[in-house]
């Protein structure tokens, strides 16, 4: 399948590891300039460096705090002067911390706000105008499988990420006619040091071990295992492409068929 990728210019949130990176080594494999940012210098020419070398293709590794409306305009005007352009953005962001409703401080609510929810806000203000002037465009949304079925203990997570879906979806409707596309992408075990970090704090907060958390995890996956984050990045790229010309306003879990939730 010719995805007609080659030459497209795509910006990734947060992207310096995980599945942020693995979306962006999948999209410079398929022809793509990349834009790549995270708020470490290090971490993030550590990781253009790495796709540089992977890939051949040309990356572009900016700073960026995403929860700050004039650093992602600075960004989107940073890549669009770095090539002349921009078709596909894929938002990501880290996760907010685990709790429950009455557990976390008015600030951690208001931090997850701004990190998970508003950063998706301020990147489609920023890079509408621009896609709206090539009449071509791919918004993707990393969420989480919290968007289809909550997870006791995420209440940020199940709160915030569920509006970044509602946004979504009615921007697809909004911007169909540009030929823009909205889609949300929901990760449910993935491999990444997030999930990690998560299976330490529910090891800790229920007094057993790390492992038992584990494998109590791969237990719930029909799969038997936790996906890796290229798998999810194939799904990014086919998004990403024309060859997904005619799906947006969805929203598609990637993990290994453990949700129980319909739609």
């Amino acid at each position: 399948m010719n995805l007609n990728l080659q030459g497209k210019r795509a910006l990734l949130l947060a992207s310096s590891r995980g599945l942020g990176f693995a979306c962006a080594m999948g999209l410079a494999r398929e022809g793509c300039d990349v834009v790549i940012c995270s708020r470490d210098r290090e971490r993030i020419n550590s990781a253009a460096k790495q796709i540089r070398k992977e890939t051949n293709a040309r990356v572009h590794a900016a700073v960026c705090d995403v929860s700050s409306p004039e650093a992602v305009q600075e960004l989107v005007d940073q890549a669009v002067e770095t090539f002349g352009g921009l078709e596909i953005v894929v938002h990501n962001a880290g996760g907010p911390p685990p709790g429950t409703v009455t557990s976390l401080s008015p600030e951690k609510w208001y931090d997850a706000f701004d990190l998970n929810l508003m950063s998706f806000v301020w990147l489609v203000r920023a890079v509408v105008p621009v896609m709206r002037k090539s009449n071509y465009g791919r918004i993707l949304a990393i969420t989480s499988s919290s968007i289809k079925e909550p997870i006791p203990n995420l209440v940020l997570s199940n709160t915030m990420r569920t509006g970044v879906l509602g946004l979504a979806k009615t921007l697809s409707k909004e911007l169909g006619a540009d030929n823009i596309l909205v889609n949300v992408i929901a990760p449910g075990r993935i491999a990444t040091e997030r999930v990690e970090e998560l299976d330490r704090a529910a090891a800790a907060r229920r007094g057993v071990s790390v492992e038992q958390v584990h494998e109590e995890s791969r237990n719930s996956i029909p799969l038997g295992r936790l996906g890796r984050p290229e798998e999810l990045a194939n799904l990014a790229v086919f998004l990403a492409s024309e060859a997904g010309s005619y799906i947006t306003g969805t929203a598609i879990a990637v993990d290994g068929g453990r949700l129980n939730a319909l739609q």
